[in-house]
């Protein structure tokens, strides 16, 4: 990938940084300085629990349809196409007894922008939730966070026009960003508020910058770091089914 572990430099402006330098998918330098409390700092650090196989009876009812639109982190870079998230997370919510299916929507490298451009043909009618995991790569390659804005808003709203229920899903930019993180940081809360849609204010929570849960890169979770996220997910999912 090319993906050097460093702490990023404020994009004032930010230079263009080339495709593959990019979380092949999106979303890791993002995390640098988001939560130094993450580094891994004990001799033998425990494992938080995460969940197991799923065990649970589905309800009865139709099969829900739910998409992941994003980059690397949903495509499941470096991992086997079993151990990616969509294969956990539909684990995780069988685990609580749903009928569902996740389908993987996810591009590596993609931004907001490219997001915008293939949703009507990547998110299929029979959705019943997309999950709209984007913005990591529009930060990386320091996009106007008003640019980030629009294109998230106008990927909720094609969604929604379609009759397709929509997560938004959150990232975060350092805060060596200075004034362009907390406009980054502050669109996926608002847009959430603005269009109605639940939200999971970060993709990444309990992963990010723990050596434990990420590949080498230091930037893609490993198998590990997955099933926490879906863990994460999970519930929030399963709450914006239920609506």
């Amino acid at each position: 990938m090319g993906v050097q572990i460093m702490t990023p430099k404020p994009p004032s402006p930010m230079p263009p940084i080339h495709r593959r330098t990019l979380l092949t998918g999106g979303v890791g330098l993002v995390l640098a300085g988001c939560s130094a409390s993450k580094e891994d700092t004990s001799e033998a650090p425990a494992k938080p629990s995460v969940s197991p196989s799923p065990t649970a009876a589905p309800s009865d009812g139709p099969e829900k349809i739910v998409t992941l639109l994003g980059d690397s982190i949903t495509a499941g870079f470096g991992l086997p196409s079993a151990e990616a998230l969509p294969v956990r997370l539909e684990e995780a919510l069988r685990a609580k007894g749903l009928r569902v299916r996740v389908r993987g929507a996810g591009v590596s490298g993609d931004t907001t922008g490219g997001g915008l451009a293939r949703v009507g043909y990547s998110v299929q009618d029979d959705t019943d939730l997309c999950i709209v995991a984007l913005g990591g790569n529009d930060m990386l390659q320091g996009v106007d966070p008003k640019t980030v804005r629009s294109n998230l808003e106008a990927i909720i709203a094609s969604l929604k026009a379609r009759d397709i229920p929509v997560l938004l899903a959150g990232m975060k930019a350092p805060p060596q960003y200075g004034a362009y993180a907390a406009e980054f940081d502050r669109i996926f809360a608002d847009l959430a508020r603005k269009q109605d849609v639940p939200t999971y204010p970060f993709l990444l929570e309990g992963v990010a910058l723990d050596r434990r849960y990420n590949q080498p890169d230091g930037i893609h979770p490993n198998a590990e770091g997955v099933r926490i996220i879906a863990d994460g997910l999970a519930p929030v999912v399963a709450k914006a089914l239920s609506v």
